[in-house]
């Protein structure tokens, strides 16, 4: 795991049951010692919520002690008894450290009392941390003569990002400073959690109910069926319900003849946060936009966008800006193309209305069906879970050897979890993957990768990590197992790339083993992506769930064929949103801010269409606003689909797209020693070659 000073522990997922009990007996506490687990995964069958507050109480005590130890050492800091020191402090509180991706996952009222308690407590831990002096000193003391050291080139990054984690924390603050940015710290996490309780509350309280089946018409034989079991499983036997999870909300607006019903469900979607409701986020974002700023000022920086882009490849505002607007201006020219074509269908049915948000998604399949003859559900019988799964494993292992193997004797949080052993070419134990894969009402929507335990090295032994992937999608119904649209199979092939990157870090420091800029760690991820549609991958796994019949080339070179359809819409709205995240991160006035109208002015700045929005509107844009780990750094998938975009390439010019030889230099340089140089350093030693926006233009359609 990463020790990242002013960062929250990285969390993942735990189970938890509910008991009325007060206290916990410290020596039945699992997380006070070692887990006695094979592989030391979490003991999942033996957590209780009653455990965690003493734990993280108890972690925090032995990492104050550890610090303490090394600012008291009468030694002269050195590389040992401060950097590697400090590294591995807190051994209590990484294990902990499971509850942080429990809101998210598995979250209920319990977690999220518990969640209130702890977010203070640690944001106060954490400043403790992130503006010690006596710490700061010994780092700062090493970090000015380490050209001196005869440091390795691991030790110098290590060293250097140390201090400048400390230095961007503000523990070269007056002390003045530091206290004004303790209490930003504090009250961002609060209001953090503030929004992510908000969403997740607008989110489960909404449902689309119908009770008569003419208002059914046109949708798939599954969405339907998966409506019927989420009114059973809200007694509503008889009826139907839809609600705004995306295996949900998506078939409806895209099959739904009912434009009454789809304005419905569209408009309850992009309004969540904006109801002027007890789960309103409207004066929460004003707050945090507000605070964000002071604490940038506070550390020397124009305005908080420039605070965290100093630390990515991109450097600057202004980058990311010019980036931006180099694909947002042929992005729009194609929207508008195809709102336009859709326009001439409507016309051509006699209909009488302009084309709205919520009508996009309908028209646009109807253009799909006209112009490719391509239907979503006549793919879906080819990808099923199990066999999407299955040629993930396949291209990992036809890349770097990996084998899987289900584990059915590890603990899991939850029943439908599937557990597996990953292990070398060679049969060397590697890392424990969890996969998680369908909608719960605790769970938030969307997919996401983390480690519940991260690779490093203790005492020179190497440690493994236990990596969890998550995803909201469409479950079995009856006999009729996962079937997954084609966004849903790329959606599990990103996942796995992050993956692959949590398996392969290899460095020697925590702190730097996975560290890379925030705008290059979608590159491992999207990459991964670019295997799924080739023909030669898709034979391997795309069988038909009843017959096993392969993907025949008729729909193989329909998917190809409709590549680069709807593609204005889709960077349209993504390329929008990350302008919105921009411009709240750059705004020089950031107090008193009216959140509606500073959405709708920036989005009439850049010319956004009517029958457009952002992808994510301000008041449910997580990434940004429910912790900080993609503010004003939403542009990151698309500057790594730059990159990613290109090290395909390098597979495809190749010859081969398993080459062994590119295999084995993207998983040095780009997937294992992150530890050793910033990002595009590391790129340059696979690629040799800086990569150019071309590729992605041409890729997208847009070119």
């Amino acid at each position: 795991m990463k020790k990242t000073i002013f960062l929250l522990l990285l969390g993942a997922i735990v189970i938890y049951s509910c008991t009325n009990k007060n206290t916990v007996n410290e020596n039945s506490n699992p997380f006070l010692a070692e887990f006695k687990t094979p592989h030391q995964v979490p003991p999942f069958d033996l957590i209780d919520t009653t455990h965690f507050i003493p734990a993280f109480k108890t972690g925090i005590k032995q990492e104050k002690a550890e610090i303490e130890a090394i600012i008291n050492n009468s030694e002269e800091p050195t590389l040992e008894n401060t950097i590697v020191a400090f590294d591995q402090v807190g051994e209590i509180l990484r294990r902990t450290g499971v509850f942080y991706s429990l809101k998210a996952a598995n979250t209920n009222p319990t977690i999220q009392r518990i969640a209130r308690e702890l977010t203070p407590i640690m944001s106060a831990h954490y400043n403790w941390i992130g503006l010690n002096q006596g710490l700061f000193n010994r780092i700062k003391n090493i970090y000015d003569k380490r050209e001196s050291l005869n440091l390795n080139k691991e030790q110098m990054r290590v060293v250097e990002v140390m201090y400048r984690d400390f230095e961007r924390s503000g523990a070269a603050l007056p002390k003045e400073k530091r206290e004004k940015l303790k209490e930003i710290n504090k009250e961002l996490s609060l209001l953090s959690l503030n929004f992510s309780e908000h969403l997740l509350n607008e989110t489960n309280n909404f449902k689309l109910i119908i009770d008569k089946k003419e208002d059914l018409i046109g949708l798939p034989e599954g969405v339907i069926a998966a409506a019927a079991e989420a009114a059973k499983q809200n007694n509503m036997e008889g009826k139907w319900v839809f609600t705004l999870q995306k295996p949900s909300w998506i078939p409806f607006l895209t099959y739904s003849p009912k434009r009454e019903l789809r304005e419905k469900i569209y408009k309850a979607y992009y309004n969540r946060g904006n109801n002027n409701n007890k789960n309103d986020n409207k004066e929460t974002i004003a707050k945090i936009v507000e605070l964000r700023d002071k604490k940038a000022k506070l550390l020397g920086f124009s305005n908080y966008a420039e605070y965290v882009i100093d630390n990515n490849m991109a450097k600057t505002p202004e980058n990311v800006f010019n980036f931006l607007n180099q694909v947002w201006e042929p992005a729009l020219k194609v929207a508008k193309a195809e709102r336009n074509e859709m326009q001439k269908m409507i016309n051509a049915e006699g209909r009488k209305f302009k084309l709205q948000s919520w009508d996009w998604w309908y028209y646009a399949e109807k253009l799909r069906k006209q112009k490719y003859n391509l239907d979503e559900e006549e793919l879906k019988p080819y990808f099923s879970l199990d066999n999407v799964r299955e040629g993930i494993f396949h291209v990992s292992n036809k890349l770097y050897g990996l084998q899987f193997e289900e584990r059915t004797d590890l603990p899991v949080y939850h029943k439908e979890v599937k557990v597996y052993e990953v292990k070398e070419a060679n049969g060397k134990h590697l890392a424990i993957l969890y996969i998680d894969s369908y909608p719960r009402p605790g769970k938030k929507g969307g997919a996401w990768c983390g480690a519940m335990r991260s690779g490093a090295y203790e005492n020179g032994k190497k440690i493994t990590p236990v990596v969890y992937i998550v995803t909201n999608f469409t479950r079995p119904i009856g006999d009729k197992p996962a079937l997954l649209s084609w966004d849903e199979t790329t959606t599990f092939f990103h996942e796995f790339g992050h993956a692959l990157h949590n398996f392969f870090a290899d460095g020697h420091y925590r702190r730097t083993s996975r560290d890379v800029p925030r705008d290059y760690v979608e590159l491992p991820s999207q990459v991964m992506e670019n295997w799924a549609g080739e023909k030669e991958v898709l034979k391997a796994y795309a069988k038909h769930y009843k017959t096993g019949e392969i993907i025949p080339d008729e729909l193989i070179n329909k998917i190809h064929e409709s590549g680069h359809f709807n593609q204005g819409f889709g960077t349209v709205e993504y390329v929008a949103a990350s302008l919105l995240d921009m411009n709240w991160h750059t705004t020089k006035k950031t107090q008193g801010i009216d959140v509606a109208n500073f959405e709708k002015t920036t989005m009439d700045k850049i010319g956004l269409i009517n029958e457009i929005i952002p992808r994510y509107r301000s008041t449910y844009f997580a990434h940004i606003f429910s912790g900080s780990s993609y503010s004003a750094g939403y542009y990151v998938y698309l500057w790594a689909e730059v990159l990613d975009s290109d090290a395909f390439n390098a597979f495809k010019e190749s010859g081969d797209l398993f080459n062994q030889e590119l295999a084995a230099k993207f998983r040095k340089y780009c997937l294992s020693e992150n530890g050793m140089g910033e990002g595009m350093e590391q790129y340059l030693k696979f690629r040799g070659k800086k990569p150019s926006i071309d590729a992605l233009l041409k890729k997208r359609g847009l070119k």
